[in-house]
């Protein structure tokens, strides 16, 4: 039988008879299930702006591929919506979600989750400016052995408390804030600590400053052999450390060596401040507010828990003791004093110049010269990752 089509009124009729079937007519979209996923948001995020003057929302989508014999689930895209719209405030392709999940896929594979595992997806989103989202929505399309299972649902307060304002946690100079808060594949933003029963990321917004000079380079000129320098060959180490804040001491630690730079380094024996911070202080800075300085120089801490301090008041000497591998100040603020079982939330530094960006290759003298691309004074934003600031008058 053959295929005739008919022309009725402003519209085609397709006449289809079995052989049209055979020959390959277009058949039903298959049905869309509900994927058989856990998945949650366990940490509120909080509109802050950055040093591209937008303002951003970073947070985590927690996935589970439950079933042991769902098979594995492969992500094809998520939009991410505001306060009951259906509009899509954000859409990421497949190819995007796999440039910010954890486990990381190999080079051009999508994320998959296998039966019984689970991927952790680094959301930085930025709402268009002035707009003040209550609540977010997420939906996600996942290839199901052929099948399309859809994930709707996992909402997320954003919260309503605006990131604290600080002052400068170092005297003066020039720094490149590397790893620093955008940055999916920081060691910062990327590392979840597990410990008793509870799943966070401490260094959410952590900074690694690391001083650099009018070049962009973090050794003195006569260095000429990277795998043998010493302290004294960096330019940060040694510098000043303030207090960001008024506010108390409640840990610290003076008495952790320094490590070689550029040298391999020992495991962390634990996932807490003294596993990792070498020398240490954490200060706090507001109700339920906690600043953490770490990798201090030995002997240089000059406050003890119970202190009290003024913003701007030296509190130590940045130094390389601890899990660093150069000599750099670690900052960050956390909802609790510990490292285990802490929450890493936003700041703003009240002012500070801003440089342009700088890769970890210009840190070291390789690739295209450094050059400062801005030179404008910046209120109230926080850096984002490679950034180059200045807190010198």
């Amino acid at each position: 039988m053959s295929c005739k089509w008919t022309a009725k009124a402003a519209y085609l009729v397709i006449m289809l008879g079995p052989a049209c079937f055979a020959s390959g007519a277009a058949k039903p979209a298959p049905a869309v299930v509900q994927a058989p996923v856990e998945a949650r948001v366990p940490f509120s995020p909080t509109l802050v702006t950055g040093t591209d003057g937008q303002q951003h929302l970073a947070y985590e989508i927690h996935i589970t591929n439950f079933y042991g014999d769902t098979g594995p689930l492969t992500a094809l895209d998520l939009d991410v919506k505001a306060d009951g719209s259906d509009a899509s405030l954000a859409h990421w392709s497949a190819n995007d979600i796999a440039g910010v999940a954890r486990p990381e896929p190999k080079e051009g594979q999508p994320l998959r989750i296998e039966p019984g595992k689970q991927a952790t997806i680094y959301v930085f989103l930025s709402p268009r400016a002035g707009m003040q989202p209550r609540v977010l929505r997420h939906t996600m399309h996942f290839d199901m052995g052929g099948k399309t299972a859809l994930l709707d649902g996992v909402k997320v307060d954003v919260s309503s408390t605006p990131a604290i304002r600080l002052g400068p946690p170092l005297k003066s100079g020039r720094w490149v804030a590397h790893e620093g808060p955008g940055n999916a594949h920081s060691h910062h933003w990327g590392s979840i600590v597990v410990a008793n029963g509870d799943m966070t990321i401490p260094q959410r917004y952590a900074l690694d400053l690391v001083g650099v000079d009018a070049h962009g380079h973090a050794m003195r000129d006569n260095v000429k052999d990277f795998s043998h320098t010493t302290h004294a060959d960096w330019l940060g180490y040694g510098a000043e450390v303030l207090a960001v804040a008024d506010g108390v001491v409640t840990a610290s630690r003076n008495s952790e060596p320094d490590n070689a730079p550029l040298q391999p380094q020992p495991e962390p024996s634990s996932l807490t401040l003294d596993g990792l911070f070498g020398n240490y202080v954490v200060l706090q800075v507001a109700p339920g507010t906690w600043a953490g300085y770490a990798h201090l120089k030995p002997g240089s801490v000059l406050v003890k828990p119970g202190d009290h301090v003024k913003r701007g008041q030296v509190i130590a000497r940045l130094g390389q003791s601890g899990n660093s591998a150069a000599p750099h100040l670690h900052f960050q603020l956390a909802n609790r004093p510990v490292f285990e079982g802490s929450e890493g939330v936003p700041f703003v530094f009240d002012t500070f110049r801003y440089e342009g960006t700088e890769t970890e290759a210009q840190i070291f003298g390789q690739g295209d010269p450094w050059k400062p691309t801005d030179g404008s004074i910046r209120h109230d934003q926080m850096p984002l990752s490679d950034t180059v600031i200045n807190f010198s008058p």
